[in-house]
């Protein structure tokens, strides 16, 4: 019997913390790449172009087609869009994915972007699970957001199993994350325990609160509508970052 309780207890670990990944895939004609990744709880987007360019990725096969849902790098801080035909996409109401690193080595920007699997309304549900993901891509010659002039084309991710080790189980478990993202008056925090103190800074850099967590949230409702990067102090001495989007 205990040894039955044990094998189930292992598999429902394995499928709990079961992930997938795309592995890179070159995004020929435009000189990008894309690399999907999901878990459970979301999916981790890394998009890599010539650093000076506009870098789109949309999902699906219509390409363009009215409905169709986006990732659009360029220079406004919006990345969630919706497309409606050969016109310039919409940038989403609410931006469910957030830009977590955005660094430039040489010539190259390297993107990643994380979101909730189903994401928010009118975005492309991308399961957490093996089988293959249709997408359409294109890049322009400067970062406004524009038309495509540097190229664009279709391309077929497939998604296959990346199980979590033991060791990345228990450091997942140990995370300090916030959610919901989005958020419009609370932010709860797991793992908010870990936590000695945060400080909250707007998109300019400057600090705009400081709190220390007393129980499993704190409001964010005195702070306006836009961007904010939190610097999380744990209790071990060390410092994470969060970045927070207030509707």
């Amino acid at each position: 019997m205990k040894k039955t309780l044990l094998t189930l207890s292992i598999a429902l670990a394995n499928f709990a913390w079961a992930q997938f990944s795309s592995g890179t895939v070159a995004l020929p004609v435009t000189g990008m790449t894309v690399k999907l990744d999901t878990t459970p709880t979301g999916v981790t987007l890394t998009l890599t172009g010539e650093s000076n360019s506009m870098l789109g990725i949309g999902f699906g096969t219509t390409g363009m087609g009215s409905g169709s849902d986006g990732f659009i790098y360029n220079s406004t801080a919006n990345r969630d869009y919706t497309f409606i035909g050969k016109t310039m996409p919409n940038a989403d109401p609410s931006q469910d994915w957030t830009e977590t690193s955005n660094t430039v080595s040489g010539s190259i920007r390297t993107i990643v972007a994380t979101r909730s699997l189903s994401g928010g309304a009118g975005d492309f549900a991308i399961p957490n699970a093996a089988g293959t993901i249709n997408i359409f891509y294109a890049r322009k010659s400067d970062n406004i957001l524009g038309y495509h002039d540097a190229g664009r084309s279709y391309a077929t991710l497939t998604m296959t199993s990346s199980t979590l080790s033991t060791n990345e189980v228990a450091a997942a478990n140990k995370k300090v994350s916030l959610y919901p993202n989005p958020a419009k008056t609370t932010v709860n925090f797991k793992n908010i325990d870990r936590i000695s103190a945060l400080d909250v800074y707007d998109a300019t850099g400057r600090k705009v609160k400081s709190v220390k967590p007393d129980g499993e949230n704190i409001s964010v409702e005195d702070l306006k509508p836009g961007i904010y990067y939190f610097e999380i102090k744990l209790k071990d001495g060390n410092l994470s970052y969060e970045k927070l989007i207030k509707e």
